[in-house]
């Protein structure tokens, strides 16, 4: 009689684990969407980390283009490298003068939508320089070199770039800066793919090298959803799962 019961409570005990076993959601497919991220001036792409941690983190495919900020046109042709070798529908973000970037490497049929961190929008016929004039005093801390490259005072790195960083990776980043073509800057903009292609803007209500209020102006011309946050300019490194929901949020949204 023992033995007729433990074989019974057995069956029924099989019987129970395949049922939840059967009861489990099936595996979320992978994203559809690759996503593409563009560094700014000053930096490099390691500063893209946080928000490269939490989208693979959520399956997502990611891509850091390491362009060397010697001008608009070789950093476009830098960040195309990159999209060509994606499959499949791309996000395409960029950071700062990254913005500049990515409106134009953006026209690339792959590039499904555009994300902008703390970023420029320039239009066509405009320079990064006319859509967005440095900021002071951020501006009156950015010193040249003797061949056109721009640096900025590593006193002043983190007051300007980064007041919300511990101040151990501020001072990090002041003394790795990667120096930027001040031509960069002054090169138009034949295309921006924002006119053609949904846009998202996060604004660093904090910023003390993009004006906010610059930064406003140029997202409600492009038409960019905007999400404000309470943050340095360095808001990709400050905040970013703010930044990448952001991203995901574009991602979701391609039809």
């Amino acid at each position: 009689m023992t033995m007729i019961r433990r074989l019974v409570v057995g069956a029924m005990m099989a019987l129970s684990i395949a049922a939840s076993v059967d009861a489990q959601p099936p595996p979320s497919p992978a994203p559809a969407a690759s996503i593409v991220l563009v560094h700014g001036a000053l930096i490099d792409g390691s500063s893209w980390r946080g928000v490269y941690d939490v989208l693979t983190r959520d399956g997502y495919r990611v891509s850091i283009v390491q362009q060397p900020l010697t001008g608009l046109d070789e950093d476009v042709a830098a960040t195309r490298r990159v999209l060509d070798q994606q499959a499949g529908p791309v996000v395409l973000v960029g950071h700062s003068y990254g913005g500049a970037i990515i409106s134009v490497a953006g026209t690339d049929p792959k590039v499904k939508a555009l994300v902008y961190v703390a970023a420029l929008q320039p239009d066509v016929g405009e320079t990064s320089a006319e859509a967005a004039p440095p900021r002071r005093p951020a501006s009156e801390d950015l010193r040249p070199t003797t061949d056109g490259f721009v640096f900025l005072d590593p006193a002043k790195f983190s007051a300007d770039f980064c007041a919300d960083l511990p101040k151990a990776q501020a001072e990090f980043m002041s003394r790795s800066q990667m120096p930027v073509s001040g031509a960069a800057f002054s090169a138009r903009l034949t295309v921006a793919a924002w006119h053609d292609k949904p846009s998202y803007a996060v604004i660093a209500t904090q910023d003390r090298a993009l004006d906010p209020a610059i930064a406003r102006r140029m997202a409600a011309r492009a038409g960019s959803k905007v999400t404000l946050v309470a943050a340095s300019h360095a808001v990709h490194l400050s905040h970013p799962r703010v930044v990448a929901r952001v991203i995901e949020e574009a991602a979701r949204a391609i039809k």
